[in-house]
């Protein structure tokens, strides 16, 4: 299988990081960018009124750590 080939085929991705490195943040980004979600607010903030994720996408926080499942 060629290179290019296998990146279309891949889906799955890790974010791994040390605590406070920013992982939920650029997880939102992406989320952001990508069209799964039209708000990313300011973690840990009441401030910003986030709208919920699409149906589709489950949270699963286990351990302090976010994963997103489709």
């Amino acid at each position: 299988m060629k290179f290019e080939e296998e990146i279309k085929r891949r889906r799955t991705f890790a974010i791994i990081s040390h605590p406070d490195a920013g992982k939920t943040t650029l997880t939102e980004k992406l989320l952001l960018y990508g069209g799964a979600i039209n708000v990313a607010g300011a973690v840990k903030s009441n401030k910003i009124k986030k709208q919920p994720l699409p149906i589709l996408w489950k949270l699963n926080v286990k351990e302090g750590y976010l994963w997103l499942l489709r």
